[in-house]
């Protein structure tokens, strides 16, 4: 089996999964909440509580016009991708999910679950560059377009205009504002699940002997650092500075060695919230082939 073809299969498999992930927080979370959620399931939510039509199947319909406008910016990997996992989540959405029982409780929470439960679902689908269709379509085209835009407020700009539409049409003011709390909740596990995978820490530090050093952080994580010439501004002698950017579990391990190489190495600690390059991973989201 070649690796096109495990990718494939992988693709597919984690869409079914992500697909009943998603299904499960609006179905069996939000239907009875009765509170618009976001996305083309709000659209179709609320031509369901209208007319009764099935939520897959409107979303199916929705789809059509959409992703054909769309399928330029996309890329026709992403786009028949796309396709399929629409299908399978519409499948989820009027016949699998029906089959489990639905949430009848507190309002708020019905919101927290969907909104956790759809961020993660959509989050797991868009990391085997894949999409629902819909709402996605729209986000990722002008995300191709304004890429220094992040994927979740994009997310939350539309899924909240759907909100408000729906909350309008059914007077229902506590509703919008549930149908908001789940909106930022699916944006803000969609960032921190996509831009982690690119997150980590930065360290530089400051010492007499910076090819000792990096010979310590290659020999505990494998991991490639830069020498930097530096100038002392108080004693005005010549020193070295290692750049080195890994995960937050070898930091650790990094901090430790050095000290242990250099007592009197001086280390600084920084926050990285994307680090793109050999050894950490890459999420090319919707980008056209």
């Amino acid at each position: 089996m070649n690796e096109r073809t495990k990718f494939i299969l992988k693709q597919i498999l984690t869409e079914i999964v992500g697909s009943f992930v998603i299904a499960t927080g609006i179905y069996n979370f939000a239907v009875n909440a009765n509170f618009p959620v976001a996305g083309f399931s709000g659209i179709a939510l609320i031509l369901y509580q209208l007319f009764r039509i099935p939520m897959g199947l409107s979303t199916i319909i929705m789809n059509i016009p959409v992703g054909l406008l769309c399928y330029k910016l996309i890329g026709k990997g992403f786009f028949m991708a796309s396709v399929r996992c629409m299908i399978i989540s519409s499948l989820v959405i009027d016949y699998i999910a029906p089959l489990f029982p639905t949430y009848n409780g507190d309002r708020l929470l019905a919101a927290i679950c969907t909104g956790v439960l759809c961020g993660l679902g959509y989050t797991m689908i868009y990391m085997v560059n894949s999409s629902t269709g819909g709402a996605d379509f729209i986000s990722l085209a002008y995300k191709n377009r304004n890429p220094h835009v992040s994927i979740g407020r994009i997310m939350f700009i539309l899924d909240t205009t759907i909100i408000l539409i729906g909350g309008v049409l059914f007077s229902d003011i506590d509703g919008i504002i549930y149908g908001i709390i789940q909106s930022y909740i699916i944006a803000l596990v969609a960032n921190k699940m996509m831009y982690g995978v690119n997150s980590g820490k930065m360290t530089m530090i400051v010492t007499d002997d910076g090819k000792r050093i990096c010979d310590v952080i290659d020999a505990v994580c494998q991991r490639g650092s830069t020498i930097l010439p530096a100038y002392g501004g108080f004693q005005e002698d010549d020193r070295q500075v290692v750049m080195c950017a890994c995960s937050d579990k070898e930091m650790y391990v990094v901090q430790k060695a050095v000290k242990e190489a250099d007592p009197k190495a001086f280390l600084i600690v920084l926050e990285s919230n994307e680090v793109h390059g050999e050894g950490f991973k890459t999420l090319n989201l919707g980008e056209k082939e």
